[in-house]
Order: C-alpha cells, then structure tokens, then sequence
C-alpha cells in the first residue's frame, strides 16, 4: 500500500489510465471482430451490399488502431500486425470473387 502523498496520486493516475486503455482495447477488439464477420460474410455472398459492409467495417477498425496507438494504449508494432491482419483477410475474399 502506498504511504506517501505522491504514490497514492500516482495508483489513482494507474487505475485511471488502465480504464481508459481498456476503453480502447475493447473497441479495438470489437470492431475486428465486426470487420472479420462482415469479410467471411462477403466471401459466403459476395455482392455490392457485403462489400460496402466490409470496406466500413475495416475502415472503422483501422480509424480506431491508429488512434490507439497515437495515443500510445497500442504498440505500433501490434497495431501494423492488427492492421496487416485484416488486409488480408480483405484481400483474400475480395479478390477471388473478382478474378
């Protein structure tokens, strides 16, 4: 337990931060988990409706990495594998239903 002034700003400062963060990874993982539904979606009935679903969804999902990691709840090296992720399951079902 803390016994001076500065160290029980500090543990309130910590479990501040740590709910924030977890604000974050939450919305983080949700919108990954919402952009990977929509793209096995697409890739089970590809048509114009799907697709826009999927470009939002993964929109959405790189939109809120990025801010993660701007504001440091991410490491940048875990949000560009997050991100690479997802790339490719976009590519993946987009460009079979192309060729």
């Amino acid at each position: 337990m803390a016994n001076n002034k500065s160290s029980k700003k500090r543990i309130l400062v910590a479990e501040r931060n740590r709910l924030h963060n977890r604000t974050y990874k939450s919305a983080v993982r949700t919108l990954l988990k919402r952009a990977f539904t929509a793209v096995s979606a697409y890739s089970q009935e590809p048509g114009e409706a799907a697709k826009a679903a999927v470009q939002s969804s993964v929109n959405a999902a790189f939109s809120k990495i990025d801010k993660a990691v701007k504001v440091g709840v991410l490491h940048r090296n875990t949000g560009a594998n997050q991100k690479s992720r997802l790339s490719a399951a976009v590519k993946k079902a987009v460009e079979p239903a192309q060729a």
